[in-house]
Formats: structure tokens, C-alpha cells, sequence
């Protein structure tokens, strides 16, 4: 089995073998497969009325379990946006009935935002048709190698996230 990925570290090799072009195999491909990713993710969000944005907000609300809400300090760190940025997408979150803002029992000036049931509902059915299709990606992988690409990018994936 070939993909583009091959031609172009074939190519690579031929004109600069000089270099070790080994990281190609492995981050070339996983450039592409998150671009894909990402327009079937859109795709899918789109179906179910929601922006990428919108769904990682509402996502780490429902994550969080009952009673779905967080302050806006813990959404911003989650989704890793500036503060501004967090007040303008809680704003508009707020204005399409997806979540309500209130105030924070534990701390009088503070405010948390909590999953409305339209928001809930939202998430959820891109939650469910984001994971089947996925599933459909992966149809043809064994579990055992599933779990294997899995660990292997975590191993890539974790230094990075610190």
C-alpha cells in the first residue's frame, strides 16, 4: 500500500540524500491526516449547528460533569484562548441559547458559565456523529494497532503538551 507521503520522500531523498528525510514518514502524514480531520470535523459541526470554536466551549462544559459549568478563567485555560477572546465567544455562546451565564457562589464578583439544554443537546449530537465517523476512519484498523497508534503519538504528543 502507498500514499502520497511515499512519492514525496521518495522525491526528497533523490534530491537531497544528504538529509535523513525519516520524520517526513511519520509528521507528513500527520499533517495531512489533521487537515482531513479537520474538515470533517467542520462538516460535521456544521450539520449540528455549531462552529469548531463552539463545540471545544461547550465540550469542556459537558465534560465537566453536572452541574456543566465552569468559570470563564477554567474555559479560556482549556481552550487555550486570551481572555478576551473567551468573553466575546461566551457572549455569543450566551446570545444563541447554548449556555448561561451566573454568578459564582464561591467568589461574589465572579461569574460561571453553564451548559443550557439546547447546548447540551448540540454537543452532544456532534459528540455522536463526530465519534461514528471517526469510527468509519478506523474501520478497517485492528483495535490492538489502534491502541498501539494511540500510545505511540502520545509518546510524540505528551513533551509537546507540557
Amino acid at each position: 500500500m502507498r500514499d502520497e507521503v511515499d512519492g514525496l520522500v521518495e522525491a526528497w531523498r533523490a534530491e537531497r540524500p544528504d538529509l535523513d528525510i525519516e520524520p517526513l514518514q511519520v509528521f507528513s502524514r500527520v499533517s495531512r491526516l489533521a487537515r482531513l480531520l479537520d474538515r470533517a470535523r467542520r462538516a460535521v459541526f456544521t450539520e449540528h449547528g455549531l462552529e469548531p470554536w463552539e463545540f471545544d466551549v461547550l465540550a469542556e462544559l459537558r465534560r465537566s460533569g453536572p452541574p456543566y459549568e465552569l468559570s470563564p478563567g477554567r474555559l479560556l485555560r482549556a481552550t487555550l484562548v486570551t481572555s478576551g477572546t473567551m468573553t466575546n465567544r461566551i457572549d455569543r455562546l450566551a446570545a444563541a441559547g447554548l449556555v448561561r451565564r451566573g454568578p459564582d457562589p464561591a467568589d461574589k464578583r465572579g461569574v460561571l458559565v453553564r451548559l443550557a439544554p439546547e447546548g447540551r443537546e448540540r454537543v452532544d449530537g456532534a459528540l455522536a456523529a463526530l465519534v461514528d465517523y471517526e469510527e468509519s476512519l478506523l474501520s478497517g484498523v485492528p483495535r490492538e494497532d489502534r491502541r498501539a497508534l494511540a500510545s505511540l503519538l502520545r509518546s510524540v504528543l505528551s513533551p509537546l503538551d507540557e
